[in-house]
């Protein structure tokens, strides 16, 4: 069963509208339908938890904006191990409700809560509905509420392992190796965490392997197609160690 604690909303009522009272109204409104999508998810109806768990997440405010790094911008869920968005059921796409504003700290963490475990639920909802990629989205919009969250980045880390490409094996490792970091050593998950990540290595370096080939393919058919009309291939260019650590191109006919 999913049950986190995150709610965003799909209201669209400024945040600077909302009063106190009226935010908690919403999140107790949110912990109701909640509740309803962790006893449909108890009774293997999917669609249905993710209905309950998205309208859930409507009923509360928007995270806070980060404010911009200079590097790059950044934007980014179940007490039964979270969920995450799912791709199916009649619900708004929009996850989050009125804009943020000021609002007491206090009330801001537990709405952050509340998403955070909403979001993880959705999670869990799409990885049932095999939505793998919509599982990370839903984990990761969780985890920018609660970067700590065990089970988001456990779901992440299982879906991206299902999405089975170079770049998603990837950020399963850095989940995997963020989870050995936030789990306590006597927990029975370590193990397993620990195998997870040993046999996600060879798997990460096969795909890597395989895109690269099938990204060298494509630019030589590329080059291929321009030299073709000079009566040239790529096969005329020879590349070759120089010593120096880096290659020599050599002409041949």
């Amino acid at each position: 069963m999913a049950d986190d604690q995150h709610l965003p909303s799909d209201a669209s009522t400024p945040y600077e509208s909302v009063d106190e009272h009226e935010i908690k109204k919403n999140i107790t409104e949110a912990d109701e339908l909640k509740q309803e999508g962790n006893e449909s998810f108890r009774a293997s109806r999917w669609n249905e938890a993710l209905v309950s768990y998205r309208t859930a997440l409507s009923r509360l405010p928007k995270r806070k904006p980060q404010p911009p790094s200079p590097d790059n911008s950044q934007d980014d869920t179940s007490d039964h191990g979270g969920a995450r968005s799912a791709s199916s059921g009649e619900v708004p796409t929009r996850e989050e409700g009125p804009e943020p504003a000021s609002i007491p700290s206090e009330l801001e963490a537990e709405c952050a809560k509340a998403r955070a475990v909403l979001n993880a639920n959705i999670g869990a909802c799409l990885v049932k509905l095999s939505d793998y990629s919509g599982a990370v989205e839903s984990c990761t919009q969780s985890l920018l509420d609660d970067p700590h969250y065990i089970k988001a980045l456990q779901r992440r880390a299982a879906s991206n392992e299902h999405l089975d490409t170079w770049s998603s094996l990837t950020q399963a490792q850095e989940d995997y190796k963020s989870l050995l970091e936030l789990l306590p050593l006597t927990s029975p998950q370590v193990a397993q965490t620990k195998r997870c990540l040993q046999l996600l290595e060879p798997r990460q370096q096969a795909a890597q392997k395989k895109e690269m080939a099938e990204m060298t393919g494509k630019l030589k058919n590329l080059g291929n197609s321009i030299l073709g009309n000079f009566g040239l291939s790529t096969d005329n260019f020879k590349f070759e160690p120089n010593g120096q650590g880096g290659y020599s191109m050599n002409f041949a006919r």
